[in-house]
Formats: C-alpha cells, sequence, structure tokens
C-alpha cells in the first residue's frame, strides 16, 4: 500500500453526493473524546454516525445511489439484499424517493432488525426473508431483480455507493479544527473505507488511513496481503456489520491503493469495547461500530500525542446480545473458564469444593450436573467468573490438590463450542 494522491473515486461527485444529501441526512457530529483521549495519550474524536438517521451511515450511498437512477429504472422498483444496515438505508430511500423497493433478507435475521426495515420504509417496502444466510437472500434478489426488472441496490461495490458513503470523510474535514494524523475506519465490504480514503487522500494526504476488521472476518486484509481477491472459506459472523467473506472488486483496488494499513482486532476485544463505550459513556454502538475504536488499543504506541479520527459507524445493537457480548468479552480478557469436573466420590465434595477450591473472588455463573440424582457425585460443567486472570492457575492449582479431577473446556475449541 502507499500513499499516492491517484484515486478510482472523483472527490467532485463526492461533493455533489453531498448536496444531494443534504435534506436527506443528518450532519453527524465530530465529538471530542476525553475519555479515550486521556487512556490513549492522544487527540480522539469520533466521527457518529451512531447518531445517523437510521443509526448508520448506509443511508448514504443507498440514498445516492437511487438518486442517480432514472426514473425509466426506476419504474419497477428497486431490490436489495441485507442482513440489517444497508435494509434500512434502502428502506428510508424508498421512502424519501416514494419509490417502492423490495427487500430480501436472512430467515433467522432479528425481528427487531425486520421491524426496523418497515418502520422505515412503510408502505414502500416489502420485505421478504428467505434462506439461512445472506448470500441465500443475495441470490434471491437478483433473482428478482432479473425477473422482475428492478434496479439492483448493491451494499457497497458500486460507485454511486462509494461516493455516496464517501461524504462522510467530507463532513470530517469540514468539522475539523487541526489536521487529521489518523483516521480509523471500519472495513466490511469496503465501501465506507473506500469513499471517505479518496476524499483524505486527495485533500488531506498527510493523514494516515488504518482500516480496521474483525479478526474472525478479515476478508480486505487477506486480499490485500495475498495482492488479489480473496474468498475466506468461512468467517466469524458476530460483527454482523463488518463479517464478509468476499470484499467488493472496487473496493478491493481502491483500499489497496489508498490505506496506509489494515489491521485486525480480536471479536472479544470489540466487545470488550461496546460495553466500555456503554458503562462510561452512556454510548450505544453495534460490534461493526466499535471497531475502529477497539483499534486504538493495537495502535497505542504510534498514535501517541497525534490528532486521531475514529469513525463510529453505527448503533444498530440487538439488546438480546447483550448476554452474548459480555461473555465473549470476559472470553477475551481471562475472566471467565469453563471445566467439566469430576467430583470425587465421597460426602460433602460439592460443598468442599464451594469453600475450599473457589477463590474469595471467584463467581461461579454456570453449574450443570449430568447426574441430576445424585448431586454431589459425577461430573458437572461449570462457568467461573474470576476477578483477575492471574487468578486462573491458583483455582487450577487447588482443584489438583483437593483431587478434583477437570478438563479445561476454554482450549479445546470444538468441545467448547458444543457445549457452551
Amino acid at each position: 500500500m502507499n500513499n499516492t494522491s491517484t484515486t478510482l473515486i472523483d472527490v467532485e461527485q463526492i461533493k455533489v453526493a453531498a448536496e444531494n444529501l443534504k435534506e436527506v441526512i443528518v450532519h453527524t457530529p465530530l465529538l471530542p473524546n476525553p475519555v479515550l483521549s486521556e487512556r490513549y495519550g492522544a487527540n480522539i474524536s469520533l466521527k457518529r454516525e451512531d447518531l445517523q438517521v437510521v443509526r448508520s451511515y448506509k443511508i448514504r450511498g443507498a440514498y445516492h445511489k437511487i438518486q442517480s437512477l432514472s426514473e425509466e429504472a426506476l419504474k419497477n422498483g428497486v431490490v436489495c439484499a441485507s442482513a440489517g444496515n444497508h435494509a434500512q438505508g434502502v428502506a428510508l430511500a424508498c421512502f424519501k424517493k416514494q419509490i417502492f423497493g423490495t427487500i430480501y433478507m436472512p430467515a433467522p435475521t432479528p425481528s427487531q432488525k425486520v421491524n426496523q426495515v418497515k418502520m422505515f420504509g412503510k408502505s414502500f417496502v416489502k420485505v421478504v426473508l428467505v434462506g439461512d444466510t445472506f448470500d441465500d437472500a443475495f441470490a434471491e434478489a437478483i433473482k428478482f431483480s432479473e425477473s422482475k426488472n428492478a434496479a439492483f441496490i448493491p451494499p457497497f461495490d458500486d460507485i454511486k455507493i462509494i461516493e455516496g458513503q464517501g461524504t462522510v470523510g467530507k463532513e470530517i474535514l469540514d468539522d475539523s479544527e487541526a489536521p487529521i494524523d489518523y483516521l480509523i475506519l471500519p472495513i466490511g465490504g469496503g465501501g465506507l473505507a473506500s469513499g471517505v480514503s479518496s476524499y483524505f487522500k486527495t485533500l488531506s494526504p498527510n493523514t494516515k488511513i488504518i482500516g480496521v476488521e474483525p479478526a474472525g472476518a478479515p476478508a480486505m486484509k487477506a486480499s490485500i496481503d495475498k495482492g488479489e481477491l480473496v474468498v475466506l472459506d468461512k468467517i466469524d459472523k458476530f460483527v454482523d456489520g463488518a463479517a464478509v467473506k468476499k470484499v467488493g472488486d472496487l473496493t478491493f483496488q481502491i483500499c489497496k491503493e489508498l490505506l496506509d494499513d489494515v489491521i485486525t482486532v480480536p471479536e472479544g476485544q470489540v466487545c470488550g469495547e461496546i460495553l466500555s463505550l456503554y458503562n462510561e459513556q452512556a454510548i450505544v454502538v453495534e460490534p461493526a461500530g466499535a471497531l475502529s475504536i477497539a483499534a486504538l488499543n493495537v495502535l497505542k504506541d504510534e498514535i501517541k500525542g497525534k490528532n486521531v479520527v475514529c469513525v463510529v459507524s453505527g448503533s444498530n445493537n440487538d439488546i438480546t446480545r447483550t448476554a452474548e457480548i459480555k461473555e465473549r468479552s470476559m472470553l477475551f480478557e481471562g475472566l471467565k473458564h469453563y471445566f467439566i469436573v469430576n467430583f470425587p466420590q465421597r460426602a460433602g465434595a460439592l460443598r468442599e469444593f464451594l469453600t475450599d477450591v473457589l477463590g474469595p473472588n471467584d463467581d461461579i455463573a454456570l453449574f450443570e450436573y449430568s447426574k441430576k440424582n445424585s448431586r454431589e457425585k459425577g461430573p458437572a460443567l461449570i462457568g467461573i467468573e474470576l476477578e483477575n486472570r492471574e487468578d486462573l492457575q491458583p483455582l487450577m492449582a487447588r482443584m489438583e490438590n483437593k483431587k478434583f479431577r477437570f478438563e479445561y473446556v476454554n482450549d479445546q475449541p470444538e468441545l467448547f463450542h458444543y457445549l457452551i
């Protein structure tokens, strides 16, 4: 990757997109963040796209794309496939433009997201739930587009989509009072990173632009490292707004040329950031929205004393995921551990485990016996929360000293995912 100012996206067209969007979107604030600034010894500001109309930046590209189409192209409506933010952006664009849209979503999509799409689109959208995955929904959307001659609105790999997302970069530079040393952007399919980096490399060429992906879905990083578009065999779908097996052909070319680096952050670290933002600052973000902030820990040594902007891409977080978010965070921090414990065949073994094995600050979060009729005999699956990660080895040593035979589950992925 290099710092050339040549882009594949015309900056003037991003400015045109900004004019087109002026009456449709919110010009989201660029807010200094004292908590993060103090933590990392840098001047950190957040571009708050979580405060956008559909609680993500996706309305920018969706509306600009639809706005660019002729009446003839729109006469049979539009169609898209999405499991989340893109669907909401297209839905609101349909309502604003008073055109009909068909939105394909995977059947397992949470009802909260489906209802949001219907709310934004009102009578102008129809939601079709089909298949188990985004790929299934995408295939059906393409079939519909071809059979009904409806305009397909892609999620990221399209010049007009990228121009619309690039308006995020225009707003950042318009609002920034000082030169920006580092700009940190989340990457899913690459539309946001392509548009914003195109704008910055022309008008703020000295800014170092860092793309961030979840460690379980590093499609852009893998492609750039290999020098060609890579399709991942499997991904961790937890960071659903940024978990794709394949980035766009166009977005790959742009990001390969314009991004200074692409890094990854573990999903558990993202979860910890979600909880910290909520608990410390009352900021609600979705997993993809926390990516750029989670990246600060990776970059902490090089950003000291620098002016840094993190794009918070969205806040469409399903509250039902809170328990999973906490779980993943604690596992990543080394604070939650699972064991299969075989209790000795003696009376009072369970009580002994509670009084002599558990430390004063250890907490049992899960306790499941395989023998319901004999609660002091036989194996049990036990989940234990620690106050400090350093408490693990002493806990295991006490189990061994007290003759409790156990199997540590955390480091056995197949067994762990089967049991937990």
